[in-house]
């Protein structure tokens, strides 16, 4: 059974047996505008539709908690937040060129950022990986960026303006070479492996984070540093 929701933005429900069904559920989303958002989450899927290539989401666009190891035939934009964590993504080759909300791709195997959409209009959050490096990543993100629990060593290719927090806690880094220079919220770079502040971003608009690193850093070393408007963790 096919489970449609019509309101103002409808949402789009897919259900778990696919093939023509799914073709034809998306096809439906489409003559309704696409205005709404599109899950396809939870589907055992390994590829995505390659129908969905030629649209537009007007709003979210779900594909968490499949087997996608790519992103190809993926939606061109997405006016919402896109997820696609819980797969098995090595890159984020074939994601959208343009995400107006969050873009989402925790917990999946990705080694590199190739791929990563040229827009991102809020967070980006691509925790709990194997990068070791943050190539490929965007610019300029309007709000958080995390990239946590991850094999990291470097911030080289780390957005250089933040609206919202960054967060680089749990990987190798033992400088902060490569960080932003702005962060508008908190920064957190604790459970590392810092032997110095050098590459800490000029200006934080929130706290600092720094604890448990290989040094045990004072207020006074992070300060000398960065112009930091909250409080320091040290």
């Amino acid at each position: 059974m096919i489970i449609l929701f019509e309101s103002t933005a409808p949402d789009i429900f897919v259900p778990r047996r696919l093939g023509d069904r799914l073709e034809r559920l998306i096809k439906q989303y489409i003559r309704n505008g696409s205005k709404g958002n599109l899950s396809l989450s939870n589907m055992n899927l390994v590829e995505l539709p390659a129908i969905l290539s030629n649209i537009t989401v007007g709003g979210h666009f779900d594909c968490n908690n499949n087997s996608l190891t790519s992103l190809s035939g993926a939606p061109r934009s997405v006016g919402g937040t896109f997820y696609c964590s819980g797969n098995k993504l090595t890159s984020l080759s074939g994601a959208p060129q343009h995400v107006g909300g969050n873009f989402i791709c925790n917990n999946n195997q990705l080694t590199s950022l190739s791929g990563t959409p040229r827009s991102v209009g809020g967070a980006f959050y691509c925790s709990n990986n194997s990068l070791t490096s943050l190539s490929g990543a965007p610019q300029h993100v309007g709000g958080y960026f995390s990239c946590t629990d991850n094999k990291l060593t470097s911030l080289s290719g780390a957005p250089q303006r933040v609206g919202g927090d960054f967060y680089c806690s749990s990987n190798s880094l033992t400088s902060l070479s490569g960080a932003p220079q702005r962060v508008g919220g908190d920064f957190y770079c604790n459970y590392n492996k810092l032997t110095s502040l050098s590459g800490a971003p000029q200006q934080v608009g929130g706290d600092f984070n720094c604890y448990d690193n290989a040094v045990k850093f004072t207020e006074a070393q992070v300060r000398a540093v960065c112009d930091v408007k909250g409080k320091v963790y040290v």
